[in-house]
């Protein structure tokens, strides 16, 4: 025989059960497709690069140490490049045809 608490909980554990065994069969939401209809219309699949926009690493030519601090004082200092790196570089267009989802 079961122990109490099991056998009061009998009756809520088959209702969860065929609740659960019926969602799998329902129907699917209104302007979608049942996955287990195998002549669906699929909607195409694009790729996206993760290295569309990746630039190697190139190395910069070398000016002596005084020559770049003078230049830095000249643009405005540190806050001058604060200000270029926050500036968003604009997103690459996709090429025609490929719509980004």
């Amino acid at each position: 025989m079961l122990p109490d608490p099991i056998r009061r909980m009998l009756p809520a554990l088959s209702l969860t059960v065929a609740a659960a065994a019926q969602a799998g069969h329902e129907a699917p939401a209104a302007g979608r497709a049942s996955p287990l209809d195998a002549t669906a219309d699929v909607p195409a699949v694009t790729y996206d690069s993760a290295f569309a926009r990746y630039r190697p690493h190139a190395d910069q030519a070398l000016r002596p140490w005084k020559d770049a601090n003078d230049n830095v004082g000249r643009i405005g200092g540190w806050r001058s490049y604060a200000r270029e790196a926050a500036q968003e570089e604009p997103a690459p267009k996709a090429p025609d045809g490929h719509h980004k989802h």
